[in-house]
């Protein structure tokens, strides 16, 4: 896939962002599940790069940024 393929592909999907994400804006991270990866992108540039990780390798970051906030 090119880069003008997977930025397409990117705006096709279904991004969120965090609930305790303020209406301000700010510094947040939006995400996008698929079926085999976890897209996650900086909500200020949509247009941006986009890094790609494992379902596997993005519940384990999760779970250590739960960890930390305890």
């Amino acid at each position: 896939m090119n880069t003008t393929e997977a930025s397409v592909a990117a705006q096709e999907l279904a991004w969120f962002k965090s609930s305790y994400s303020g209406a301000e804006g700010g510094e947040c991270v939006e995400v996008a599940n698929a079926t085999r990866a976890v897209h996650i992108r900086d909500s200020k540039v949509p247009s941006g790069p986009v890094l790609t990780v494992s379902p596997h390798t993005w519940a384990g970051f999760v779970g250590m940024a739960a960890d930390r906030s305890a």
